[in-house]
């Protein structure tokens, strides 16, 4: 399926928001919208189950739920809502679906995903368990582009905060999941305003 996108030449791009359950990112970048901190337009939000949907409504951003367990037929209904909507950039926002290459190069250098570790560090999807478990005394999130090689992709942005002693499993992770929403804003923003320029596998942040 090819995928027709008007990236180069409009100034307010359109963006589409994939999740699955959890909502602290999603809602901090529909907040962001509303208050028209983005260059941009949330068109759509797809979600793998339907837990996000009432948030979609409240903020009447169109919803919609691709169940299909078959991860090639799900992502050719992701592609066609994508090219319905002439998405230009798509965010992974807590999206618990790993993306195939067929996906991915279609979109170069136009998804952006947030990880729950310092990557290279802790990769996939139980980041925070394993750095509980080690005793880890930094926890840190990686907004990045999404490239073909899983958690690979060149870094955008990193941050990271101090563990205590007696955090929780539970205080680390709601520690995380604000940061997380933050740096992937962060990310989001200096995308759509294109200060972002990937160069050699690294991003670089441009001056002007």
């Amino acid at each position: 399926m090819d995928v027709s996108t008007h990236h180069e030449t409009n100034s307010e791009k359109n963006i589409a928001i994939l999740v699955t359950k959890e909502p602290r990112c999603m809602e901090t970048i529909l907040d962001a919208e509303k208050k028209k901190l983005l260059q941009g337009s949330i068109s759509v939000i797809i979600g793998t189950e339907k837990t996000l949907e009432n948030i979609a409504k409240k903020a009447k951003i169109p919803f919609i739920v691709i169940k299909e367990s078959n991860q090639e037929k799900a992502e050719e209904k992701i592609m066609e809502v994508c090219k319905k909507h002439e998405i230009d950039l798509i965010v992974l926002a807590r999206y618990m679906k790993i993306l195939s290459p067929n996906f991915v190069w279609r979109y170069p250098n136009r998804i952006i995903n947030i990880h729950p570790s310092l990557l290279p560090a802790f990769p996939g999807a139980l980041a925070y368990t394993q750095a509980y478990e080690r005793g880890t005394k930094i926890v840190g999130v990686t907004s990045h582009y999404v490239t073909e090689n899983l958690d690979q992709g060149p870094i955008i942005f990193q941050d990271s905060f101090k563990v205590d002693p007696n955090d929780t499993l539970e205080e680390i992770k709601s520690k995380g999941q604000k940061l997380e929403a933050d740096t992937l804003l962060k990310a989001i923003k200096m995308h759509l305003e294109n200060k972002l320029e990937v160069r050699w596998r690294k991003v670089h942040v441009k001056s002007k």
